[in-house]
C-alpha cells in the first residue's frame, strides 16, 4: 500500500466534523444536566435522579469519544510527520493506529446513542 501525505490528510475534515458533533452533544447534555439538577434540588424525585445518573454516564462516554477522536487526529498528524521525515514503514503503523482510534471513537458514539434511546424509551414509558 502506498501511503502519501494526502492519505491521512483525508481524515482531517471527517475527524473535525465528528469532534464538533461530539462537542455539541456534550454541551447539550451539560445544559440539560444543570436544569435537571436544579429541578432535583428544588423537588427531589427518584425519576430525575435516574435521569441525572444516565446523563452522567453519557457525558463520560462522550468524553471518551472526544479523547479517542483527538487521539486519532493526533496520530494522523504524526503519520504525516513520519512520512515527511522519510519513515514510510513507521507511518503505516501509526496510520493504522489512527484508524483504530477512530473506530473506537465511533463505537463509543454508537453506545452513547443506545443509552440515549434507552433513556428516551424510559421517559415515555408511563404514557402507555
Amino acid at each position: 500500500m502506498e501511503l502519501t501525505l494526502s492519505t491521512p490528510a483525508l481524515l482531517f475534515p471527517a475527524i473535525s466534523l465528528l469532534l464538533l458533533a461530539y462537542t455539541n452533544r456534550f454541551l447539550t447534555l451539560a445544559n440539560l444536566m444543570r436544569d435537571l439538577y436544579a429541578r432535583y434540588k428544588a423537588s427531589p424525585d427518584p425519576k430525575i435522579k435516574g435521569q441525572l445518573n444516565n446523563l452522567k454516564y453519557r457525558i463520560v462516554i462522550i468524553r471518551n469519544m472526544q479523547l479517542f477522536g483527538v487521539s486519532s487526529f493526533f496520530t494522523c498528524v504524526l503519520t504525516m510527520f513520519s512520512l515527511f521525515i522519510g519513515q514510510a514503514e513507521l507511518s503505516k503503523w501509526i496510520f493504522g493506529l489512527a484508524l483504530i482510534l477512530l473506530l473506537v471513537s465511533l463505537g463509543l458514539s454508537l453506545r452513547e446513542l443506545q443509552v440515549s434511546i434507552d433513556a428516551l424509551t424510559l421517559q415515555v414509558s408511563d404514557l402507555d
